[in-house]
């Protein structure tokens, strides 16, 4: 809920509260404050049990597009390029296996021997 509010913002929060609010008053503020917090959360919660026993499987599908909307904001193109061209498999930070270590690299195919002298390269006509 408070993810862009960093220790420092909150410090200063508090600083203005005790200013405002002064020292005699801050912690019945602030247990206000807590409880207005709770019972928001818990409006939301319900709001959205009340939506989900209404609406059923289709609520599901209603939230993939806002999943998907999300997904797209959080699109960078290293990320757009392992998934499309490598099948989501990122060379660079290989997944771990069940015991919590890296598998073993796949073995590299063997290379074409040189091509002799005046021997024309092979021609793929589907790669041209």
């Amino acid at each position: 809920m408070f993810d862009s509010i960093g220790w420092g913002e909150i410090l200063v929060l508090i600083v203005v509260g005790l200013f405002v609010l002064g020292p005699d008053r801050l912690p019945e503020g602030a247990a206000w404050l807590g409880r207005t917090i709770r019972q928001v959360k818990q409006y939301a919660t319900g709001a959205r049990e009340h939506l989900r026993s209404e609406l059923g499987p289709e609520f599901d599908e209603l939230r993939k597009p806002l999943e998907d909307l999300r997904g797209i904001r959080d699109f960078n193109p290293r990320s757009a390029v392992t998934k499309h061209l490598l099948d989501g498999e990122n060379p660079l930070n290989p997944p771990l296996n069940n015991s919590g270590s890296t598998p073993p690299p796949p073995p590299k195919p063997q290379a074409s021997p040189p091509l002799s002298p005046g021997e024309r390269p092979p021609y793929d006509s589907d790669a041209t």
